[in-house]
């Protein structure tokens, strides 16, 4: 299948994502369109670490298609390509209020590969976008203390738990400052700085997280429950503006 979007894609994941979408698309009339999304369009993607995730639109719900998606799982993961999200055209419009944070980040960053870009055309609602990051991050409040509690003094356990959960606070962040009415960036490190700028924290102990996960810092064990301290208290700072937003 033709693929005019390809062109717009770095060439590590074009030379990876090509024949994985003709294996999944050859001699198949049921598909939309097809969308990169995530990391690999942005600058944060880091080659043969992270995957490549994307979303396949059939224009109609068709379950056979998943028998294409699951023999090629064997074949591509070692390139690093995750299964790809499948949805209609339905599904998206009916789902805007449900998930607006995942559909949102799916309109901010996404390469559309072929057929309409559906994601670029859709609207999310302020209210529910409001609605589920309050939820979300009061859900991640309730998280981080409850493995601080699990990690049973166990510095080390405590900061995997911590370093674990920072990749699900990034589309929630981008979420976030939408509705604070400014450009939420694409790249990880622009998140952070700007979450430092709107709510004005010391330290950008995000930023550090993210250092910490991808091992370009290495906390001592005495560093490690303050580190929770200040990512708590970021965290419940940021639930607490979301909390009282007006929209």
């Amino acid at each position: 299948m033709e693929s005019p979007g390809m062109e717009k894609i770095r060439p590590f994941v074009r030379e990876r994502l090509e024949p994985f979408i003709d294996d999944l698309t050859r001699g198949y009339e049921n598909i939309h369109s097809y969308h990169v999304v995530g990391s690999a369009v942005t600058g944060d993607f880091v080659e043969g670490v992270s995957d490549i995730n994307s979303v396949a639109v059939l224009t109609s719900m068709d379950l056979s298609f998943l028998d294409r998606v699951a023999p090629l799982g064997k074949k591509y993961q070692k390139k690093k390509i995750a299964a790809p999200l499948i949805m209609t055209p339905e599904y998206v419009t009916n789902s805007l209020d449900v998930f607006p944070v995942e559909f949102l980040n799916f309109k901010l960053i996404h390469q559309t590969i072929f057929g309409p870009d559906i994601f670029s055309e859709i609207e999310v609602g302020r209210k529910n976008l409001r609605i589920q990051c309050e939820r979300e991050i009061k859900s991640k409040l309730i998280w981080l203390r409850q493995h601080y509690i699990s990690s049973m003094g166990d510095s080390r356990l405590l900061l995997d738990n911590m370093t674990g959960l920072i990749s699900g606070f990034m589309p929630l962040f981008r979420s976030i400052i939408w509705l604070m009415d400014r450009e939420p960036p694409r790249e990880t490190g622009q998140i952070t700085d700007t979450l430092c700028s709107i709510f004005n924290f010391k330290a950008n102990i995000f930023e550090k997280i993210l250092d910490i996960k991808h091992k370009r810092y290495k906390p001592s064990k005495q560093e490690i429950s303050e580190i929770f301290r200040e990512y708590y208290r970021a965290s419940e700072k940021i639930g607490r503006a979301v909390n009282d937003l007006q929209v």
